[in-house]
């Protein structure tokens, strides 16, 4: 193959059709675009106009609310801790905090904290740094052996 031998495919690419050069050409006068007026100019046509009737998205009520003091919580259960450390990916040692579980595939993205449920069997003795546990949590985690500190209260009492 020589440079001078390339070529696009036949037809692939088709030439532009040149508007607005006499109404012999079938593209003369308004060129396409219709009448005058508002329609016809570049970038004002009016999006949702419905020739004065009121527009469906003004027609439809309200709904819902939006909490802009929500937090947005990963929610894991203490069986899948276990699971995470029978799979060697958690370490007993540390503690379980968000950052580990998130190295350790438990949660995808660290959010704005986590919460433990309770879930599932805990048979290791863990120490556990989150923002919220459930009472079932507790109660699974304290039977294994394991302590929860909570970084809610923490947040709390700062504020």
């Amino acid at each position: 193959m020589k440079l001078n031998e390339i070529a696009d495919n036949p037809h692939s690419s088709q030439a532009r059709t040149r508007v607005g050069r006499g109404i012999g050409s079938g593209k003369g006068k308004q060129a396409g675009r219709g009448g005058k007026g508002q329609t016809a100019r570049s970038g004002v046509r009016i999006k949702g106009f419905e020739g004065g009737q009121m527009p469906l998205h003004r027609r439809l009520p309200k709904r819902g609310f939006v909490n802009p003091s929500a937090s947005d919580i990963n929610e894991v259960n203490v069986g899948r801790v276990q699971q995470a450390l029978d799979a060697g990916k958690l370490d007993a040692a540390g503690a379980v905090t968000i950052e580990a579980l998130v190295a350790a595939g438990v949660c995808a993205r660290a959010r704005d904290g986590v919460k433990i449920l309770g879930k599932g069997e805990l048979t290791a003795k863990l120490s556990f740094e989150v923002l919220a546990a459930s009472k079932s949590a507790i109660v699974a985690i304290e039977k294994a052996g394991g302590n929860v500190k909570l970084l809610r209260a923490e947040a709390t009492a700062e504020a």
